[in-house]
């Protein structure tokens, strides 16, 4: 297991424990007392770190390098029932964004959201999930396809943004990004968003628009991330952690905002510190959801979804 800066207090406990356990083993003395206690402090550290992160612990979280991406949830969800589509039918496949067809139970959902990589080579594949114009073509297609079977779509967003490149914006990135923002406000089939780790600016646009956006407890989405707003404001990457307060980036206030719906409660520690529980409360949070939006009708759905978007950020003075 890997640690984040803050998490070191809970390293050196854990490592303290793991000794105490093994001499327990390896000889006759009773360390039975030393390792209650050693628990009872290391489970009491953790709660008081992991209940009192700041927006810049938060946005360390997201990114851990063992919190699962979105194939592992599309496979941890759907299982063998998921069948990958592939191609924008335009220019090409991107890795970055993937998408296809899966079961929760009997009901079939149309899968869609960007997946990074867990290594170096990976990471190079999948562009370090960051979609180039193609991607948000894909997912529209894919999208647009779901609605002709009336198929409900759940979207997975974890991006760092949309690929920045030149040959990207030659081949309309921005239009891509409108485009899907557009087409998923009047879509006629129910659009779960799930954002499991970053929700960067436009690159999480792309895929966000639904009738009910979800976010996970340690994920964080805004319009830009702290690293990029510190160095434009402060010409610094050194304003990061106070950017990050700055920016309401947190599921806590994306709540308050009235930006997502509904906050997933992760385990202690995060979703990568029990992957198989996360999976699960995930499963039971977008079939709970799709429960509730399949007794509209494609009218009704796209009537509150309009005016969900229309509504947010009025101000009565």
């Amino acid at each position: 297991m890997e640690y984040l800066d803050f998490e070191l207090p809970i390293k050196d406990l854990q490592e303290q424990y793991d000794k105490c356990a093994l001499i327990g083993e390896e000889s006759d003395v009773d360390v039975t007392d030393t390792c209650k206690n050693l628990q009872k402090k290391l489970d009491k550290t953790r709660v008081d770190i992991y209940k009192n992160l700041t927006a810049w612990q938060r946005v360390q979280l997201s990114r851990h390098p063992n919190r699962p991406y979105t194939m592992d949830y599309i496979n941890a969800i759907a299982g063998d029932t998921f069948m990958e589509l592939h191609g924008d039918r335009t220019v090409k496949d991107d890795k970055a964004m993937v998408g296809g067809l899966g079961k929760i139970g009997d009901q079939s959902f149309m899968f869609i959201g960007q997946q990074k990589g867990y290594n170096t080579k990976t990471r190079q594949y999948r562009n370090f999930g960051m979609p180039n114009p193609e991607g948000y073509r894909k997912a529209l297609r894919l999208m647009k396809m779901a609605e002709k079977f009336g198929v409900p779509v759940v979207t997975l967003i974890d991006t760092p943004g949309a690929y920045p490149g030149l040959e990207a914006e030659e081949r309309g990135q921005g239009e891509a990004i409108a485009r899907n923002i557009l087409e998923m406000t009047r879509l006629k089939v129910p659009i779960i968003c799930v954002i499991i780790g970053e929700g960067a600016s436009g690159g999480a646009l792309g895929i966000g628009v639904g009738d009910k956006v979800l976010m996970l407890e340690n994920a964080w989405y805004s319009v830009i991330s702290p690293e990029n707003c510190s160095s434009i404001l402060w010409r610094s990457w050194e304003y990061k952690e106070q950017a990050a307060e700055a920016l309401k980036l947190t599921a806590k206030d994306s709540k308050k905002l009235k930006v997502i719906d509904k906050i997933i409660e992760e385990p202690m520690g995060g979703a990568h510190y029990n992957r198989e529980d996360t999976f699960k409360i995930v499963e039971e949070v977008i079939s709970k959801t799709y429960n509730g939006l399949k007794k509209l009708t494609p009218e009704k759905l796209v009537e509150k979804r309009m005016d969900k978007y229309a509504n947010m950020g009025v101000f009565n003075g």
